[in-house]
């Protein structure tokens, strides 16, 4: 029982510092590559569509268990600390106040962009053999 505490507690952190990600990216005292890189954490963390879909075995939970936290832990890494405590406290008051996190529509839109520019490369690859 205790592993499956750990993994809860480990999946609100993930879910509160993702959130926390999105108040730093306004921040005024977050550093433009700190900016850039919560911008792009966020939209895939908010993304209702995941880069590697769900339904493909272990791929599919693999961007999820392992790109995810890297990408919010290097956000975390470049901000100032007090960002990142103030943020984190804006981040626990929304989850306490509306009990759901907010949806990144521009995250799908890039995600869509990402799979279609992989096709059409794909095709171009396959028509040229």
């Amino acid at each position: 029982m205790q592993i499956i505490a750990s993994i809860s507690q480990w999946a609100r952190r993930l879910k509160r510092d993702a959130l926390m990600l999105w108040f730093a990216r306004s921040h005024p005292q977050t550093p433009w590559l700190a900016k850039a890189i919560c911008m792009v954490t966020v939209a895939y963390a908010l993304s209702p569509i995941d880069l590697i879909p769900d339904f493909i075995p272990v791929l599919g939970y693999l961007d999820d268990a392992i790109l995810l936290p890297a990408m919010i832990w290097l956000a975390v890494r470049l901000l100032p600390q007090s960002v990142v405590d103030s943020c984190r406290l804006q981040a626990e008051q929304w989850i306490s106040e509306r009990q759901a996190r907010p949806s990144s529509p521009a995250g799908a839109v890039a995600i869509i962009l990402i799979w279609g520019v992989a096709a059409g490369l794909a095709a171009a690859w396959y028509g040229l053999r």
